[in-house]
This record gives C-alpha cells, sequence and structure tokens, in this order.
C-alpha cells in the first residue's frame, strides 16, 4: 500500500481543515439567506464540500502518521 509523504500529509490536513471551514460557512448562511437561488447554491455547495471532504479522508488515511 502507497502511503502519504510528510508533506502530502500535511497538505492534505490543510485542504480539509479548508473544506471543513468552508461547509460550516454554507451551511451556517443558509440560515440568514432570503434569496432562494443563493440558497440553493448554498446547499449544492455543501454536498458538494462533503463529497470532496470524504474524498480527501480516504488519502489522509493513508498518511504514515497513522500508521
Amino acid at each position: 500500500m502507497d502511503r502519504l509523504a510528510l508533506h502530502e500529509t500535511m497538505e492534505t490536513h490543510e485542504l480539509i481543515n479548508f473544506k471543513t471551514v468552508c461547509l460550516l460557512k454554507s451551511k451556517l448562511m443558509q440560515g440568514v439567506c432570503f434569496d432562494n437561488e443563493l440558497k440553493a447554491l448554498m446547499v449544492k455547495d455543501v454536498k458538494q464540500s462533503i463529497q470532496d471532504m470524504n474524498e480527501l479522508l480516504q488519502f489522509y488515511k493513508q498518511s504514515q502518521l497513522l500508521q
């Protein structure tokens, strides 16, 4: 099984953190948004962010730090 190098692990960790912040912001802004079209875009963004994070987590599991 291939493992991520340390710098790849850190970059993956940073991407996961960034996507988490984006996900939380979109999710929270849905509650204060009154424009239905904008709200629909935020819902779509949340779904896509969850998919992206699940994909990134598969890479993160290959980290040398977790083995």
